[in-house]
């Protein structure tokens, strides 16, 4: 007689947490506990820190906050169905941290059972790269966790916890490998708690490292990912199952929370297949996917309910508008233009026909008596001085003046329209077009822009097409285009992924075959546009590399003016003032 396969049903809980709502988080880990449970589910998983949010950053300071998040774990406890282990991802008080001297909490994750928890087992790699910072909160946990559920033995990372493979990275960034300790403790399955933010294409490097390691170690594993977004932060879910050949078995919806059971086959010592939600088809599917998150999370978790932008009839602010009516919905994003002299009449037309195509209200308030008032009230002052960028820009702050004023009157939040190759350039205008609560496209380089909007338009007519063939224009004065006084952004844009993302040199970006000259003009640019992204609203991180949590460049240095042998101009002549304004572009 055949004797049927014994199967062991886990549940992947890919939540959508609000950092500091213990109670709300709580309570949607309870509602997914309850659907698991009477899915048959054993064993459920949930993100890291998936009761306070990741990251919490310096909430971790505040001791009531600590003991709020405990209280917290121990009522969720109590309400739990009784016959489900649930994996809490908690932060717990390091006990021993007078007397040794480490940081006073752990990164945790605790296992909770019939009301009680069973066991707490702790984050052993602590990352401080880019937008991660544990090392200031967290002790390192120092031993393999695991523990045992009906006879099986299940082994317990928590994200960084896996991005050691010395064989598929080619190096160790830390002493340990949590995954090959668990493999040689002879665990039945490793599972992954992560909190991994959001950049193009990291999902593909998940997946791929992590087929490596189930090869490797013969160990199927789940990775289980927080979706939504967090402030700057994206995170896309896409929690994965895999079994010991490296093949996935099961994957949940990116961008999006999700729960699915996957089944452990004990006789086969492997995961049976499930189902498995397919990945974008694009990276501009994705990168989309990614802003509509960014920006409906932040509205919500920040207690907005509508938008306000600038229309100017130029790409980005088109992009925006288009990524905000995606979030939100057209009944909540509102349009402004506001033209001045030096607007073009089809800059109107252009988003006039944008509002249409997106259904959106737009209301139109000219700048032209304002910018005259300006001028008398500066005239004396500015007398015996030529035209220039500081008179440019007062139509760039009359324009955001305006903007912060219906935010204000209505309770709005504002979107700023500028993109990466203007940010990092310092292509924009303080206090002007860099106005905001939510940069949306701030991490996105301006060629990207453009790729955005024509996939935008593969199925119908969003974007105008005349804003997708004109040249991109600040409008500031007659006959005005960005390329006056930036090198075309195909150039531009490779530059700067060279010298932010690549980390090249001067010497090597001109070796790829650039320019000596414009090399050290955006070099120069860079370098001096710092100020500005300090003060910048908030913007959203899709890429590796962004102006936001990770980048911590000083303002006051010189290190480019002496380091950069190419230079051959004073900075001061290289770029003027406060830079131009791209309200218009």
């Amino acid at each position: 007689m055949k004797i049927a396969s014994t199967k062991f049903a886990i549940g992947i809980a890919q939540l959508n947490p609000t950092i500091g709502d213990l109670v709300g988080n709580s309570q949607k880990i309870l509602e997914a506990a309850k659907k698991a449970y009477a899915a048959g589910v054993r064993l459920l998983l949930t993100p890291e820190l998936s009761l306070c949010g990741y990251p919490p950053r310096d909430l971790l300071l505040n001791p009531s906050f600590v003991v709020a998040i405990d209280d917290t774990l121990q009522k969720l406890a109590r309400e739990l169905p009784p016959n489900l282990a649930v994996l809490v991802g908690t932060v717990t008080q390091n006990l021993k941290a007078q007397v040794t001297g480490g940081k006073p909490l752990f990164n945790s994750m605790a296992l909770v059972e019939k009301g009680q928890i069973k066991q707490v087992f702790h984050k052993r790699l602590l990352p401080t790269y880019d937008v991660f910072d544990e090392r200031r909160y967290f002790e390192p946990g120092l031993q393999a966790n695991y523990f045992t559920l009906d006879n099986l033995h299940i082994g317990v990372t928590i994200c960084e916890d896996l991005w050691n493979d010395e064989e598929f990275w080619g190096k160790r960034s830390y002493a340990v490998n949590p995954i090959a300790d668990l493999a040689i403790l002879g665990v039945d399955l490793i599972v992954n708690l992560s909190a991994s933010p959001y950049s193009v294409g990291k999902q593909n490097s998940r997946e791929a490292m992590l087929k490596h390691s189930a090869v490797r170690f013969q160990q199927p594993i789940i990775y289980v990912n927080q979706a939504g977004g967090n402030d700057d932060l994206i995170f896309d879910g896409g929690s994965f199952a895999l079994n010991r050949q490296g093949k996935i078995v099961s994957r949940t919806r990116g961008f999006a929370a999700d729960l699915v059971v996957v089944e452990f086959v004990e006789s086969q010592r492997d995961f049976a297949s499930g189902s498995i939600s397919p990945l974008p088809f694009s990276e501009d599917a994705e990168i989309l996917q990614a802003l509509v998150l960014g920006v409906r999370d932040y509205a919500r978790k920040c207690r907005f309910s509508k938008v306000v932008l600038g229309l100017s009839g130029g790409i980005d602010s088109s992009l925006v508008a288009a990524i905000a009516v995606a979030a939100l919905g057209k009944e909540n994003v509102l349009g402004v233009l506001m033209p001045s002299p030096y607007s073009s009449e089809h800059s109107i037309s252009d988003a006039l026909a944008l509002s249409e195509n997106l259904g959106i209200k737009a209301n139109i308030l000219p700048i032209g008596n304002l910018m005259q008032s300006f001028d008398r009230s500066l005239a004396d002052m500015f007398a015996g001085t030529e035209f220039g960028i500081a008179e440019e820009n007062l139509q760039s702050r009359i324009r955001g003046n305006l903007l912060m004023a219906i935010a204000n009157k209505f309770g709005y939040l504002l979107l700023s329209t500028g993109n990466k190759s203007e940010m990092a350039v310092g292509y924009c205008t303080l206090y002007g077009d860099m106005n905001g609560g939510l940069a949306v496209i701030a991490d996105v380089p301006k060629t990207r822009v453009y790729s955005l909007c024509h996939y935008l338009n593969s199925d119908r007519s969003i974007i105008p097409q005349n804003v997708l063939t004109k040249p991109p224009s600040a409008e500031l004065k007659p006959g005005q285009v960005d390329q006056d006084s930036l090198p075309p952004y195909e150039i531009l844009d490779d530059i700067l992924q060279r010298l932010i993302h690549d980390y090249q040199s001067a010497a090597q970006i001109i070796a790829a075959g650039h320019d000596p000259m414009i090399v050290d003009r955006v070099i120069q640019m860079v370098a001096r546009a710092e100020f500005k992204r300090r003060q910048a609203p908030p913007g959203l991180k899709i890429t590796d590399r962004a102006f936001g949590t990770g980048w911590r460049m000083p303002i006051a240095s010189n290190w480019f003016a002496v380091k950069n042998a190419h230079q051959t101009q004073p900075i001061a002549s290289l770029v003027g003032g406060d830079g131009q304004d791209t309200h218009n572009s």
